[in-house]
């Protein structure tokens, strides 16, 4: 398994009125996690995207257990459990500043052509890469 924590602050623009982590911001936040993620594997969606390789999401769930507050910090676990084919797939948790959990959640990613729209197999430095952590 590959695992890459980061540490990101609610922002007070990221709130509602009940002084609550606005739920949609999570998308965002799993965003940042995941691209910091790769790029700490010396994988950016940069390079990939100058090589021609897109990466959108096809699916998105999540299930909330707690509120996160104005300028909680939080710590957004990033797991990748399997070698990527066409597909890759993101494990989120995240944590409030007492260490509890407050949501997980998971995206799955296709790697596909930019000139043709057609799915692609992951790129070969990425498997090599995650073979260090994935058997």
């Amino acid at each position: 398994m590959y695992k890459f924590d980061i540490n990101l602050r609610v922002r007070y623009s990221e709130t509602d009125r009940m002084g609550y982590c606005y739920y949609g911001n999570y998308a965002h936040f799993f965003e940042v996690a995941r691209v910091e993620s790769l790029r700490n594997l010396g994988i950016t969606y940069k390079k990939m995207e100058n090589n021609g390789i897109l990466l959108p999401v096809i699916e998105f769930n999540i299930k909330y257990l707690k509120p996160a507050f104005y300028d909680d910090l939080l710590t957004i676990s990033t797991y990748i459990n399997e070698i990527p084919s066409t597909r890759i797939k993101f494990e989120y948790e995240t944590y409030n500043e007492k260490k509890e959990k407050i949501n997980f959640a998971t995206t799955s990613l296709v790697f596909v052509n930019k000139n043709s729209g057609k799915p692609l197999k992951a790129p070969d430095q990425l498997i090599e890469k995650l073979k260090a952590y994935i058997k």
